[in-house]
């Protein structure tokens, strides 16, 4: 998979490093938008205790997310779930963590008008008319940050629940990332990012790094007594076999 470091740069860059004609971000979003409807009220959140990791795990498997930038893939295109003890750990360790919630009436009908809606009165107008909130919603948006508080910031598992996608909730949730980090003038912000994603990240406000920086990961290689096996998404390093003592 291809990845690209997309950064949300601060405006105090010198104008040798500013590109001559910068993508408009709102320009961006309307094109990803096109037709289609608002989103339904939203709740943002970025309190962790109001994630329950069963049903971030639930939302994980409906985007078809993974942790893992090479994920095992079955024969349809699923990649497995993800570890219910790293995703703990994972958000726990977390600096920023922000979620999103509707009313579980919106996601059914993949619009701004809940599945139950008959004329006017009953318990649908209890129902809708009722603020949306961690605690009667449904969560259907994700997003966190990992920062050392101080100087950088990555952004990591920004995901919308496909019957909301393209509605701007995913750009609710990263604006609402940047600006924590930013005021705590954290600036220097990245996001790893494929190919599918980089637009979505302009229409944020990122772009790609102005000084020319490169993203690397590291990779351990074998030595020559080791032999690689593939066990899964993992690689094992296997010790060379010892000769038999007498």
């Amino acid at each position: 998979m291809a990845v690209a470091a997309a950064v949300h740069h601060r405006g105090y860059l010198t104008s040798k490093f500013r590109s001559s004609s910068p993508p408009s971000p709102p320009k961006i979003a309307a094109e990803i938008r096109g037709n289609t409807p608002p989103p339904p009220p939203i709740s943002i959140s970025i309190n962790p205790a109001h994630v329950n990791l069963r049903h971030l795990r639930e939302l994980y498997a409906i985007c078809n997310h993974s942790c893992h930038r090479f994920p095992t893939v079955d024969a349809a295109g699923r990649v497995d779930p993800v570890d219910p003890a790293k995703l703990r750990t994972a958000v726990s360790h977390s600096s920023i963590v922000v979620s999103a919630f509707t009313k579980p009436e919106f996601v059914t009908t993949q619009s701004s008008t809940p599945a139950n809606f008959i004329g006017i009165g009953g318990d649908w107008i209890s129902n809708v008319a009722a603020p949306v909130t961690p605690e009667n919603g449904r969560l259907i948006g994700f997003g966190r940050a990992v920062s050392d508080m101080g100087f950088t910031a990555s952004i990591h598992d920004v995901m919308v629940h496909p019957a909301l996608q393209g509605r701007g909730i995913g750009q609710m949730i990263v604006q609402r990332i940047t600006r924590m980090l930013t005021n705590r003038d954290i600036y220097d912000i990245a996001a790893l990012c494929n190919d599918d994603e980089r637009l979505f990240f302009r229409a944020c406000g990122f772009g790609y790094d102005v000084l020319g920086s490169t993203t690397m990961t590291y990779t351990r290689s074998a030595s020559k007594n080791e032999l690689i096996v593939s066990a899964g998404r993992r690689l094992l390093l296997i010790p060379p076999a010892r000769g038999l003592t007498k």
